[in-house]
């Protein structure tokens, strides 16, 4: 009855052992199949200590495995008259029934019996890693080192017995690449050739066709949806490492703005020059008018002085010299981009192959984040700035258009700056994470033909000049099956932003989904009639296609958002799992994390989101609470037991 003690071992204490839990554990499995269930999640028999015990494990789990009902009948059935002699008879198996308290503790005694199976085997290491060392001092000393190794791997080796393969925090997502046949042949002829040539990821020449569509457009037109309208400026980011010709690919894609935009210098200049020359004329009468004022004697003659002197004042008013046209800056200053939109009449882009208009807006020359222009561009909103020492500028409409190629580094760091989210510049861009072809690109890439260059350049530069002739912003709108399907991209949208479903997480971003489609579509509609006809309504066609780049943009903000860390649940839990592997915490309570991840949780319940994370996706598990005791006392602490892979490699991102 008290077996399993090993008289050839000289032991001063019998080995860690508990025959009590045993006997719960067994009378629970005999009362309960989910008993047996949560028994066998945990235990595989081994770690009885007694051998009798270990006898009626094998019993109730062969009948389990048969569908067989688990009572002490069929039990005793199933060991049979000399199996069931030796482990006490038939009332042996009745009392381990009538000892059971209850059999939803079955979990419980099982991790019980399984940490006290352990720690006998690290007790039986520990006296073999005494007899090595007396070995040694006898000295037999041959490989002492690999036989401690080996002698002490079994106590180290992660079990995962009863463990479920966890499920990545990580989002390993297949991205899909740029639908370049989506965009019109002009435009997806040349994207595509210059990928190839320049052997970069479509991506990048794909994002910068829909940047430069809306550096044209920009402030020009707006697209009416049914119940609101959008404007045509666009926020494209793509996250891409060096060594990626990003600068070629830039180059070429703004080679025609560049372009136009000497055009429209040109054309402007003679105008500019004449009314500077007319504003100097200007003031010359009115400083001619104001000196003949003040000399003059006669108050008749001072008062005709002082009226010349009024309507040359006036005249300057109205004299206002206008900056030379730009359509885009390369880097700017949050300040600076202010005044650009002011001088250019509300228009403006930052087209570059670097981020670095992240980190000036987030503060790094002003010291304080200032991303009120990039709000109010990004919608079109009027904007009225005043500063000390500098006339104020006033903004009736501001469309600015981002087209930044960055790090993905510089990306993962925009959680570092709470506002982009707070202030809600996060949810306006629309994101691109390629995979990169270092290392697998062509070194004779097929060159683009000049023609097809010719007609890019050509298409683009017509379409800048037209619509930046246009005195009032023209409004596009939807044909009737155009704008059904809009009311079905809205249908299926709204459900997504429930609890539990994809875009939960990202309400921000996902709430401007179905504008940035019909931003997109106004943009592939102004590329299908480059010359003219802009006035036709958007098809379903077009709309479909701009549909398809929104679902591109759409999987690609949702590996951005997860390389971020914008969802907080989830960066929680992150933090929760590097603290475990990196500390090699086998087993916690909330309150360990929170002290030892101060300030990211400051109470308690500031990991409640996080662990539910990590015990959906496997990477813990919630320890069976002790049988509740009587007495006063608070109840104690949930426990969590990390997965083995927690500390291995697997714990790292996939």
């Amino acid at each position: 009855m008290n077996g399993g003690e090993d008289g050839d071992q000289s032991l001063s204490r019998a080995l860690p052992h508990d025959l009590g839990a045993e006997r719960q554990v067994l009378g629970a499995m005999m009362l309960s199949t989910r008993a047996v269930a949560d028994a066998r999640d945990v235990l595989d028999g081994s770690e009885f200590y007694r051998p009798a015990h270990r006898e009626v494990w094998q019993a109730i789990c062969d009948l389990a495995d048969r569908g067989d009902p688990c009572e002490p009948t069929a039990v005793a059935a199933e060991l049979g008259p000399r199996r069931l002699s030796k482990v006490g008879g038939g009332p042996y198996l009745h009392t381990l029934i009538q000892d059971t308290v209850s059999s939803t503790q079955a979990g419980y005694y099982a991790h019980r019996l399984a940490d006290l199976a352990y720690a006998r085997t690290v007790a039986t290491t520990g006296i073999h890693l005494t007899q090595l060392g007396h070995q040694a001092a006898d000295g037999d000393t041959s490989d002492l080192r690999s036989a401690v190794i080996s002698a002490v791997q079994e106590i180290t080796a992660p079990n995962a017995h009863g463990w479920p393969e966890p499920t990545p925090l990580e989002a390993a997502r297949e991205l899909p690449a740029f639908p370049l046949p989506m965009l019109p042949d002009w435009l997806a002829e040349y994207t595509a050739r210059l990928a190839e040539q320049t052997q970069t990821p479509a991506d990048l020449s794909g994002c910068l066709a829909l940047a430069v569509l809306a550096v044209a457009s920009g402030g020009k037109v707006w697209v009416q949806a049914r119940g609101w309208r959008e404007p045509t400026n666009l926020f494209t980011v793509i996250a891409l490492g060096p060594g990626n010709r990003k600068s070629e690919v830039f180059a070429a894609m703004t080679a025609p703005i560049r372009a136009a935009e000497a055009m429209l210098r040109d054309q402007a200049q003679p105008y500019i020059t004449d009314i500077a020359i007319q504003r100097r004329v200007a003031e010359a009468d009115l400083e001619k008018a104001e000196k003949a004022a003040i000399n003059a004697i006669d108050a008749v003659v001072r008062e005709q002085h002082l009226a010349d002197a009024r309507i040359a004042a006036e005249r300057l008013q109205e004299l206002r010299v206008p900056a030379e046209p730009r359509l885009f800056s390369d880097d700017a200053t949050p300040e600076v981009l202010t005044s650009q939109l002011a001088q250019q009449g509300g228009r403006m882009a930052v087209l570059s192959p670097e981020g670095e208009i992240f980190s000036i807006a987030a503060g790094r020359y002003s010291g304080a984040p200032n991303f009120a222009v990039l709000k109010h561009g990004h919608a079109g909103e009027g904007m009225r700035i005043d500063r000390v020492g500098r006339p104020s500028e006033v903004i009736e409409s501001a469309h600015v258009t981002l087209g930044i190629c960055t790090q993905p580094d510089v990306l993962a760091g925009l959680a570092d700056t709470p506002q982009f989210r707070g202030q809600g510049l996060l949810g306006r861009l629309l994101y691109a994470v390629p995979a990169s072809l270092l290392g697998y690109r062509d070194a004779s890439p097929e060159l683009i033909p000049a023609q097809i260059t010719q007609v890019y350049a050509d298409t683009l530069t017509s379409l800048i000049t037209r619509l930046h002739d246009i005195d009032d912003p023209i409004t596009l709108t939807f044909s009737d099956a155009a704008l059904s399907t809009v009311q079905e991209l809205l249908r299926e949208t709204e459900p997504r932003y429930r609890p539990g479903n994809d875009l939960a997480h990202m309400p921000d971003w996902g709430g401007k989904f179905p504008g940035a489609v019909i931003r997109i579509a106004g943009l592939l509609h102004l590329a299908h009639h480059p010359h003219g006809t802009r006035t036709r309504p958007i098809t379903s066609d077009t709309f479909a296609c701009a549909r398809q780049i929104g679902d591109y943009f759409l999987a690609h903000a949702q590996a951005a958002y997860d390389l971020i860390g914008a969802d907080p649940d989830l960066a929680d839990a992150r933090a929760l799992r590097d603290w475990i592997g990196r500390t090699g915490t086998h087993r916690f309570t909330a309150s360990d994390a929170v002290q030892s991840l101060r300030p990211r949780f400051r109470k308690v319940a500031d990991t409640e989101p996080g662990l539910r994370v990590l015990e959906a996706h496997g990477w813990i598990r919630r320890l069976p609470s002790s049988p509740r005791t009587t007495g006063p006392g608070r109840s104690r602490a949930a426990v969590f037991e990390a997965h083995p892979q927690a500390f291995e490699g697997g714990s790292r991102a996939p």
